[in-house]
């Protein structure tokens, strides 16, 4: 009963490491080229092969075996470093629904002047 509880909760860790890497390579995947080089960061292709190998290793392997724990180390280093860096030069990924940086007053086709 113990050893299929704690399959049960690899299995659930696996999934999440899949996941992180997944997103990781999609959001690499969409962003401009020049936004690395403008971070300072390694290049997108890069970033892509890394991200695509912590995907499938953590898909092939075992989650206690290095491999694995390596990918998921470069997905979260991808996230927390990357991602932020590039997402303060290309301005974009502000969030879902919001806008970014305008006033109250702003109407949909820019700022309302009260009919001036």
């Amino acid at each position: 009963m113990l050893m299929l509880g704690f399959a049960g909760f690899m299995g659930i860790l696996k999934i999440a490491l899949m996941a992180l890497a997944a997103f990781g390579l999609f959001d690499a995947a969409f962003r401009r080229e020049d936004a690395f080089r403008a971070a300072d960061k390694q290049n997108k292709v890069f970033w892509l092969i890394i991200l695509g190998i912590a995907l499938v290793v953590s898909y092939l392997f075992t989650i206690l075996s290095i491999l694995p724990i390596a990918g998921a180390v470069a997905a979260i280093v991808y996230l927390v470093d990357v991602r932020p860096a590039l997402q303060q030069v290309g301005g974009g990924g502000r969030g879902w629904g919001r806008r970014g940086g305008g006033s109250s007053s702003d109407g949909p086709y820019g700022p309302y002047n009260g009919g001036r």
